[in-house]
């Protein structure tokens, strides 16, 4: 598998997701959006936690024979962080510099190591190929959330 797609396809919706997101006001990302009062800075901050996590995820499975990796707590994680209370435009550019460097970690994944089986907490274990291309949908899905996924492909 050529992972180069992959790596595209994060970098396009970074560069919309930007866009979208710059042009929200302060007062506006702190403003509940999702059931049990998530707001932007709360999704954008949970969605940094991916990145991180992905990133440890991505480099270590390429470097083991298989992955063994913690189980991720949304809302611990963000009780600990307090992304309410970092400044926006903070928050989007440590979301969207992040990923663009996992674009690049993604497009040099070693095409031996992507079928690496990793298994995060509970979950089945999948291969490193799933997992990566399972963490372009999952930030979709949250950003369909705030109004910040682009249409098309």
């Amino acid at each position: 598998m050529d992972t180069a797609p992959l790596s595209t396809e994060l970098l396009r919706i970074v560069s919309v997701a930007e866009e979208v997101l710059c042009r929200v006001s302060s007062e506006e990302s702190r403003t509940p959006v999702l059931d049990g009062g998530w707001s932007r800075r709360q999704v954008l901050g949970h969605l940094i936690d991916s990145a991180s996590n992905n990133h440890q995820r991505f480099v270590r499975a390429s470097l083991q024979d298989s992955l063994e990796f913690p189980n991720y707590e949304p809302d611990d994680w963000s009780g600990v962080e307090a992304p309410e209370q970092v400044d926006w435009p903070l928050l989007v550019a440590l979301w969207t510099n992040y990923n663009r460097y996992l674009a690049h970690v993604i497009a040099h994944l070693p095409p031996a190591k992507l079928q690496v089986t990793c298994r995060i907490g509970e979950n089945q274990p999948v291969a490193l190929n799933a997992l990566a291309q399972d963490y372009l949908r999952h930030m979709l899905h949250h950003l369909g959330q705030i109004g910040a996924a682009p249409t098309g492909g």
